[in-house]
């Protein structure tokens, strides 16, 4: 029979090596879920928590087909922003940000690394490719050791591109410099969990890592779903809960259940796929190959049910790291994506460069959509989140570290104001951005990487 957990402020479900943080339900007073009420992160009694994502994408971008050549809040969607089209009021684009540190100055080649290593660093690298990395800490990290004890997870690092720490990846650089966005110390990177499988184990089980192994498998034996173990406690606290949050509960549960299902299919196609030695939850098509698309979206949903059941409030997602070079034939484009950053101002090189830009703005578009479907207190959970999105280099061809493709998306607990396309002077540091970003999250921190001030912009 199952366990009941009580805890403070936040409802769990608890059964057989499985603990599962539930949604706010207003039937139980847990709209607040702050571990401590007079908590400086609370707003007011009652607020719903800020959260703060970090979404990567790699070689920069296509810069006219980016970049609003209005400012303020009527501006024209460019053609890589019209995924964006039904969030228009919901998130801003932030143009003039640099990060100087990913500059080459005495270091020569290796952009790519700085770019990926400095984007949450604001920090210069030592260049090396031995064991001396050394970093900095990233904002997220900054912000996990101050606010993470608030939750279950002190942050989640997930990807679609598995993280290397050791190696040399660029002119130089260690791999775990272009691998890796989150620095938990400058020498300790934290890799991405790329396995959706894995990453949905963490996310609801609450046992070590070698009970979580066997209890998969149990659950895989006997075919169980993550739910059949938590039912005493569903059907005990339904019978507690409002009309609404009944509902609440059940569109959460079905979407667990849903992500199951999807992670399962993943598996069950590798397993008919020769050559693998052991499945995962990475979505593969028929010819054995990663189908990008349904990994992102697994991930994206993982990460949404993350901040639903308030079991982290930070997270660092890379879509691709810097200097990657795969392909995209599922939207006609066989060139690498490196290659054709590359592009020495070729006409045709630079529209593949936007279409790929784009096919990763289509892939975020889901992810909003996902916040913004989730009811939370009066708003939703992307009007209590922030959400940075966007590439450590401008112009992949030049290597450019200044006036970075940057969006911020969701409303920061409506403390951001947001619709509008922002231009900061020149040399404005991406710290800034960081800094009031950590204001938003209750944290009082006076400087940040190269930061010289906050971004007062994002308050119209």
């Amino acid at each position: 029979m199952a366990i009941r957990l009580n805890v403070p402020r936040r409802t769990f479900l608890k059964g057989l090596g499985t603990l599962m943080a539930l949604p706010a339900f207003e039937s139980l007073g847990t709209m607040s879920l702050l571990a401590d009420p007079a908590s400086p992160l609370a707003a007011a009694a009652g607020a719903a928590p800020r959260r703060m994502a970090y979404i990567y994408v790699p070689n920069g971008a296509n810069m006219p087909d980016w970049t609003p050549t209005e400012v303020g809040s009527n501006f024209k969607l460019p053609s890589t922003l019209e995924p964006l089209a039904n969030f228009r009021s919901d998130f801003s684009v932030l143009s003039g940000l640099t990060q100087d540190a990913g500059r080459a100055k005495m270091d020569g080649a290796g952009d790519h690394a700085r770019a990926s290593a400095t984007w949450l660093t604001s920090t210069r690298i030592r260049k090396t490719n031995g064991v001396d990395i050394h970093a900095g800490v990233s904002a997220d990290q900054f912000a996990a050791q101050r606010v993470g004890k608030e939750t279950r997870f002190a942050s989640l690092e997930l990807g679609c591109d598995r993280g290397q720490t050791s190696g040399n990846c660029d002119s130089g650089y260690s791999c775990a410099y272009s691998f890796n966005i989150a620095w938990r110390t400058p020498s300790a990177p934290l890799p991405p969990e790329v396995d959706p499988a894995l990453a949905f184990e963490r996310l609801f089980s609450a046992s070590s890592l070698k009970e979580t192994v066997e209890q998969r498998a149990r659950r895989e034996r006997y075919e169980k779903s993550i739910l059949d173990f938590v039912q005493d406690d569903v059907k005990s606290l339904n019978s507690k809960l409002g009309r609404t949050d009944q509902r609440k509960l059940d569109e959460y549960l079905t979407s667990v259940r849903d992500l199951e299902r999807r992670i399962e299919s993943a598996k069950d196609i590798e397993q008919q796929l020769p050559g693998f030695q052991r499945p995962t939850g990475i979505p593969r098509n028929a010819e054995g190959k990663v189908d990008f698309v349904a990994h992102s979206r697994l991930m994206f949903d993982i990460m949404t049910l993350a901040f639903q059941t308030d079991s982290t409030r930070i997270i660092t997602f890379v879509m691709k790291h810097d200097g990657s070079n795969d392909a995209y034939p599922q939207i006609g484009i066989r060139d690498g994506h490196h290659d054709l950053s590359h592009h020495q101002n070729d006409t045709e090189k630079r529209r593949k460069i936007a279409q790929i830009n784009k096919f990763h703005m289509e892939q975020f578009a889901y992810f909003l959509g996902k916040l913004k479907s989730i009811k939370e207190g009066q708003g939703t959970l992307l009007d209590n989140s922030m959400i940075v999105y966007g590439s450590g280099l401008a112009d992949g061809n030049a290597h450019a570290h200044e006036d970075l493709p940057i969006l911020l998306a969701g409303h920061g607990g409506g403390t951001i104001t947001q619709g509008r396309h922002i231009r900061s002077p020149k040399e404005t540091p991406m710290a800034n951005l960081f800094l009031s970003m950590m204001d938003r999250m209750g944290m009082s921190a006076e400087r940040f990487g190269d930061s010289t001030g906050r971004l007062n912009q994002l308050t119209a």
